[in-house]
């Protein structure tokens, strides 16, 4: 049988826990067509949700629909509770997204199309509520095509050849088989739904019943079951407590299978199974044993968390939606702050976005909520789990830090018999990247075990920025070095060092807040955009028009959080009810107000004793601090940034006496370098064929033959190098982590290719380094690469060459950048495009490969034939 996890998705108030009810229904799984006006839908099991109408904790139901038993995933529709429906994909095989034909595509779902997008789930979608007055269907599939993908395909026509005349455009292995055939059978469609190159659409009332039967056939004759390994594995994406307080954590088997008493294991804690549940709706089944696709709850674990991954499965990374308003937690006058905090631990375990922090200065409990109505669950769900009244403040804003340049920060701890040293890189990142911790030490420098632990403690705690005192983000932390002593150091002096050397970083760094904001939607009255406008401005936000229907316009946009918060109630004021706004979070970016946040927020980093910035040394028996300004002065390993800039230095007087800021490189200069160490032991030097014409360089690969005319005009190839790097699919997925990495494998293949044809070769970098750096060459094995001075492309470093030696030399350039080729063909010079390059190269490759093993064949050796004559006679006259 087939076996199907599903989510189903909505902005809130599309119709998805009716379409729940209705597939529920539909399949036997309930006698009784439930509603969320009646309180009495299936999957709305808490009294919050029945009171409030809305989905707050995603639940599952289990049923069954012709050979295929389904698990379906009730997810929150309300942008407050983002974050338990996106743990939830982490466990889907396909995603139903649900529309509200009356509104089209909304705000939310947007985003919610652009996480589905981000985890790669396939989607199949649902029009709801098309028995309303004025749904129009031709319409609601243009908007999906335009707001979502243009791969939107309605699945209720009939099989016509329009039908499949769309399928084809989908995909070109679709186009393929459609030209072949006139025809796309099942398995290819399965195929293309399965890589989200196909999106299908129905349309139907999922309170009347309407267009629902057909859409679960479509699901299960269309979705396939994915296929598990053996090795058992499984991602946890919830965490919750049943009516007897049992500690509930809610898991999917991604391969093996699990046991009640089989013990867990992961890297801090080991625990066994208590109890194996198979949940629909409040109900659930116990059972003794469950398979890979199965979603369950275990009994029994203490110490899981939602995203956590047991067996072959790894952690999840940090969900993109996060909290931003954060909010202080009142308790009942008289009652201890401290006794009510491990109560809320609880609530932090279920939701970790919550982020209950207890603030030792203000002596007071925090928490990070997405907004007002999480904020009523909350109140309410404390009261009813633990009998206390609590209220709230007004909320502020959560903000992080980030840094505008790299520094290396140094942390040293050394009180008597302590000793550790770390120095750390600090590098900014791009913007919504997060954290992210690197090793890039020496073994001979630091045991590997001593950096493993420098790792573990980046990541155990959230680091704080020095304007703020908020969560820094976005950038890179690289151990570079460090020092451990062999009788001296313990475990925790890396802690104290590390965390110094962070804070010592950050405070040399060019510091820089940031804010969060949203993307809007706002539909106003034709009339009442100017007013629109005028109050996003206001706000520092940016808007466009993005569509006029008659009397409506609709602007979108994006703003502060903290300016927009209140700015529902005044478009409800000023259009009198029928405006609407819809908000979603984009992301993170430089507050618009920042003095003024750090002059009111008064953070001193000095006074923060939790989160010290300078080191610990040690001198005639006895520790003293150092400030964080002074620790360069009194640290034992030399800086990284200080070695790096002298080998660059070195680099540079290398070859001072090739280049100056001014002076061309000439190719005289390059043929003595290259006679006196590649040829040097070698005959005349080979060329290529002759120049190709426009259409051989655009779709031709090109061939090269060896040159017998010694007449014959020496052969250059000019490579571009950072245009190759991101035009070549593994080398631009290598540059996205490690862009040295990139150069060094562009650079080997054009070694390897250099050693097959004998071209002299030119590798040509962008100046990338340090302001006022001159042309630089270096030679790197049998080939040349260039960086150009500061200011200077690599395009005008080419073409400047080739202007200047185009009459000498056969000149070939090597580069995808168009404006370029156009530049380069107007020269006379022969071109290569990316995709070229790489064929020449593979093509070399197989050839010498060939010959090689032709020769292996012809001059293979016989250990008879190394015989003395005498001794082979005497083999030979043995019987």
């Amino acid at each position: 049988m087939k076996k199907l996890v599903i989510g189903i998705l909505a902005h809130v108030d599309a119709g998805k826990t009716t379409l729940s009810e209705s597939m529920l229904y539909l399949s036997g799984k309930i006698r009784k067509l439930g509603r969320v006006d009646n309180q009495d839908a299936y999957l709305d099991t808490y009294d919050l949700e029945k009171a409030r109408g809305i989905t707050i904790f995603s639940k599952q139901a289990m049923f069954e629909v012709a050979e295929a038993q389904i698990t379906l995933l009730d997810t929150p529709g309300h942008v407050d509770f983002s974050a338990e429906m996106e743990r939830t994909l982490q466990v889907l095989d396909y995603a139903i997204l649900v529309i509200n034909g009356a509104d089209g595509v909304q705000g939310h779902t947007r985003t919610l199309w652009r996480l589905l997008a981000t985890y790669q789930i396939p989607v199949f979608l649902f029009v709801n509520k098309m028995d309303q007055q004025g749904t129009d269907k031709e319409k609601l599939i243009e908007e999906l095509k335009k707001c979502l993908d243009d791969r939107c395909i309605e699945f209720g026509q009939e099989r016509t050849a329009a039908f499949y005349d769309q399928l084809a455009m989908c995909d070109e292995a679709l186009m393929e088989a459609y030209l072949e055939t006139e025809h796309i059978d099942t398995l290819q469609i399965m195929k293309g739904i399965k890589e989200r190159k196909v999106f299908p659409c129905f349309f139907g009332s999922a309170l009347k019943l309407e267009g629902v039967e057909n859409f679960m056939q479509s699901i299960v004759k269309y979705a396939s079951m994915p296929s598990y390994p053996e090795a058992f594995g499984s991602k946890i994406f919830k965490i919750a407590r049943d009516e007897q307080g049992n500690r509930l954590t809610y898991m999917k088997l991604t391969g093996g299978r699990l046991k009640v008493r089989d013990t867990l294991i992961n890297h801090t804690w080991e625990e066994k199974v208590n109890q194996i549940r198979l949940y629909s709706g409040q109900k659930f089944e116990a059972v003794n044993e469950v398979e890979a696709g199965s979603i369950c709850a275990v009994t029994g674990l203490t110490q899981t968390s939602p995203g956590e991954g047991l067996g072959i499965e790894s952690d999840s990374s940090a969900p993109v939606l996060a909290p931003v308003l954060a909010y202080q937690i009142m308790l009942p006058e008289g009652y201890d702050p401290r006794l009510m905090l491990p109560k809320l631990r609880q609530f932090e375990e279920e939701d970790p976005q919550l982020h209950i922090v207890w603030d030792e200065q203000l002596q007071e409990i925090q928490a990070q909520i997405m907004g007002e109505v999480q904020i009523e669950i909350l109140q309410t769900l404390i009261e009813s789990r633990f009998g206390v009244h609590v209220t709230f403040d007004s909320g502020r804003i959560v903000y992080k830090e980030t840094i505008a340049n790299t520094v290396e920060g140094v942390g040293h701890f050394e009180p008597l018999r302590h000793y550790a040293e770390v120095h750390l890189l600090l590098e900014p990142g791009q913007r919504g990247s997060g954290l992210r911790f690197a090793l890039g030490c020496s073994e001979d420098v630091l045991e590997k075990n001593w950096q493993r632990l420098v790792l573990s403690h980046l990541e155990e705690k959230v680091h704080k920025g020095v304007l703020t005192g908020s969560a820094i983000t976005d950038m890179k932390i690289t151990l570079v070095s460090g020092r451990a002593h062999k009788k001296h150091t313990e475990g925790g002096d890396f802690r104290e060092a590390t965390f110094r050397a962070v804070r010592q970083g950050l405070k040399q760094a060019e510091s820089v807040l940031l804010e969060p904001y949203y993307t809007f939607q706002l539909e106003v009255p034709e009339k009442m955009v100017g007013r629109a406008m005028t109050d996003i401005e206001k706000m520092f936000g940016t808007c466009e028009i993005s569509q006029t229907d008659g009397e409506w316009v609709t602007l979108v946009g994006s703003a502060p959080v903290v300016t927009m918060r209140n700015y529902q109630k005044e478009v409800v004021a000023y259009t009198k009810g029928h405006g609407r706004l819809f908000c979603t979070l984009k992301g993170y970016e430089p507050c618009h107000n920042a003095e003024e946040v750090i002059e009111n927020i008064g953070y001193d980093s000095e006074r923060d004793i939790e989160n010290p910035t300078g080191s610990v040394f040690c001198t005639q028996g006895s520790g003293f601090l150092v400030t964080w300004d002074e620790v360069k002065d009194y640290m034992h390993l030399e800086s990284y940034l200080q070695q790096e800039k002298e080998t660059l230095s070195k680099e540079i007087a290398k070859h001072q006496d090739l280049l100056t800021e001014e002076k061309w490189i000439g190719l005289e200069e390059i043929d003595q370098i290259m006679n006196r160490t590649f040829y040097a032991n070698q005959g005349e030097k080979s060329a290529w064929k002759k120049r190709k014409t426009a259409r051989e360089s655009y779709y031709k690969p090109v061939g090269y033959t060896m040159n017998q005319n010694q007449d014959k005009k020496e052969e250059y190839l000019l490579v571009d190098g950072y245009n190759i790097i991101f035009a070549w699919p593994e080398l631009k997925e290598l540059a996205n982590e490690n862009m040295d990495g990139a150069r060094i494998k562009l650079l080997e293949s054009l070694c390897n290719y250099q050693g097959i044809r004998k071209c002299q070769i030119i590798v040509v970098f962008d100046a990338y380094r340090v302001q006022g750096h001159r042309v630089e060459m270096i030679e790197y094995h049998n080939i040349y690469m260039v960086y150009t001075k500061e200011a200077q492309t690599a395009d005008h470093y080419i073409e400047k060459f080739v202007h200047d030696h185009k009459t000498k030399y056969h000149v070939t350039v090597a580069t995808s950048d168009g404006l370029e080729q156009i530049i380069i063909r107007g020269q006379g010079c022969a071109l290569l495009s990316a995709r070229e390059l790489k064929e020449e190269i593979e093509s070399a490759n197989e050839k010498m490969m060939q010959a090689y093993k032709e020769k292996q064949v012809v001059e293979r050796n016989y250990l008879v034939d190394a015989l003395p004559p005498e001794i082979k006679q005497q083999i030979e006259k043995r019987p």
